[in-house]
């Protein structure tokens, strides 16, 4: 089992094993990966991932193209179940249980578990109606509370003040940094204690990808995050810890400002300077 105050990650490039260790004295685990690995078929995807994920910090999740970076975030609320051919192996540890147990029940996960997709996916519905829709399907009825729901989760989003006159308007209405911002109230909504993004900011415009990044910011005292990004400009901006994924293993995971400027593994290097990727 891991422990809390310090694991080990590794790579190997089938010559040689390099290893890294950190240590986390303050954090506590919001997400243990124990042996974790994701098969689509016979590729192995992500291969026996041990880390420990943060509570309350932002991580980023960095690595090249096809690396296995956004197969770990979708497997950490099961959205990989979707795909016939994929296999999980090991364990992925959220208030206990497996996530992967069977007596695991998955609506309830993707409750405390949210997502935030890389391009903006709102339903072709209203505003308000793209807010309620989880707090609805877990039995919330009552109009006064799921008006107090929408106010707060634009609000949380930043977006009431751009919005609140055309509650009613479709959502496809919206620019996309509008439509994202709303695909994170959407999220925010069923008051998660995770929320995954998937490289929230790859179709968006320079000003509103800084609008995003603020809003991370400021989620970030009230929610463990987890971001998938191609920029690696954007992780040191944005995060706390840092991961760094090459060919399904996590090469490195480090507090993001040790990573970037002193990272312990010679790949990790190579990647961050530009060398490849």
């Amino acid at each position: 089992m891991l422990d809390k105050k310090s694991f080990t990650c590794c790579v190997s490039d089938h010559k040689s094993m390099e290893t890294g260790i950190l240590s986390l004295p303050e954090c506590d685990a919001h997400i243990k990966a124990i042996d974790f690995s994701v098969c689509y078929g016979d590729n192995e995807a992500v291969r026996k991932v041990n880390a420990i994920l943060p509570k309350g910090k932002v991580t980023a999740i960095i690595g090249p193209s096809g690396c296995g970076k956004s197969t770990f975030l979708r497997a950490i609320n099961r959205m990989n179940d979707l795909i016939p051919i994929c296999n999980i192996h090991g364990k992925l540890i959220f208030e206990g249980l497996n996530i992967y147990e069977p007596r695991l029940d998955v609506v309830t996960l993707r409750r405390k578990i949210g997502m935030v997709f890389q391009k903006p996916n709102p339903f072709p519905k209203s505003i308000y109606e793209n807010i309620v829709f989880s707090p609805r399907i877990h039995g919330i009825k009552n109009k006064n509370k799921l008006n107090e729901i929408v106010e707060t989760s634009l609000r949380d989003a930043a977006l009431w003040d751009e919005v609140k006159d055309r509650l009613e308007k479709n959502a496809l209405g919206l620019s996309g940094g509008q439509q994202q911002r709303l695909c994170i109230a959407r999220a925010l909504a069923a008051q998660p204690e995770i929320l995954l993004m998937d490289e929230p900011t790859s179709a968006l415009d320079p000003m509103a990808t800084l609008k995003i990044e603020e809003l991370i910011e400021k989620l970030s005292s009230r929610y463990t995050i987890i971001i998938v990004t191609h920029n690696m400009a954007q992780a040191a901006r944005v995060s706390e810890y840092t991961a760094f994924f090459y060919e399904g293993v996590m090469v490195e995971f480090n507090k993001t400002i040790d990573l970037f400027k002193k990272p312990l593994i010679k790949r990790t290097e190579d990647y961050i300077t530009g060398r490849f990727g």
